[in-house]
């Protein structure tokens, strides 16, 4: 399919044929709701434990007699039901991250773009740079462009003008072309391919 391609100065650049094997999938909620939980589960860090019986401090000792005392029978100070006491199946040090195989992984990422690409939020832009790194210049040139919440993918090397710029910009991300994913892709609104982030992202997803 063709694409128009455009500059940050909102002007025509050209066109570009984008592949229809990976911008004109049909939409899959189901894949891409895999795909997100898959990328958040092994964001988690897992560093959340809890003290069993047998990790906190206290005596080993019966606290009072078998029977004669009125009271339920007790045989430790440090069991769940008493003040202190150690927790039962509480949450142990571990990774949350589950298996996903790696073509749903890859098809995941070609209906995101699809899926952007469907709605009419994909942009092409000719190359991402900024002479000098002012996030005023950049938000500037967003703001004429009508994207308040974008992330632009670029080639393999991010301009670090660009970048820098964007940093106190809340709603913008930059991503070089191998780390883009799907949760970055839909928390944007808007998706912004530069050429050669299709060219790199093309011969990646084939």
């Amino acid at each position: 399919m063709k694409a128009d391609v455009i500059n940050l100065d909102a002007k025509k650049a050209g066109n570009i044929d984008l592949s229809d094997d990976i911008f004109g999938l049909p939409a899959r909620a189901d894949l891409l709701h895999r795909m997100v939980r898959y990328q958040l589960a092994k964001r988690r860090a897992g560093t959340h434990k809890t003290k069993t019986i047998g990790e906190v401090s206290g005596t080993t000792k019966k606290p009072f007699r078998q029977k004669g005392t009125g009271s339920a029978r007790q045989g430790s100070k440090r069991a769940p039901q008493m003040r202190g006491g150690g927790t039962v199946f509480g949450p142990v040090v571990r990774s949350h991250g589950h298996d996903l195989p790696k073509k749903v992984r890859r098809l995941a990422l070609k209906t995101a773009l699809s899926a952007k690409q469907a709605d009419g939020k994909l942009v092409i832009l000719d190359e991402a740079k900024m002479a000098d790194p002012k996030t005023k210049a950049l938000a500037g040139k967003l703001d004429g462009l009508g994207w308040a919440s974008v992330l632009i993918i670029d080639g393999p090397e991010v301009d670090g003008n660009l970048a820098r710029a964007a940093k106190n910009l809340p709603q913008v991300d930059v991503l070089p072309q191998q780390g883009a994913n799907v949760y970055d892709i839909l928390r944007r609104d808007m998706l912004v391919l530069t050429k050669s982030a299709v060219e790199h992202l093309e011969g990646r997803l084939k």
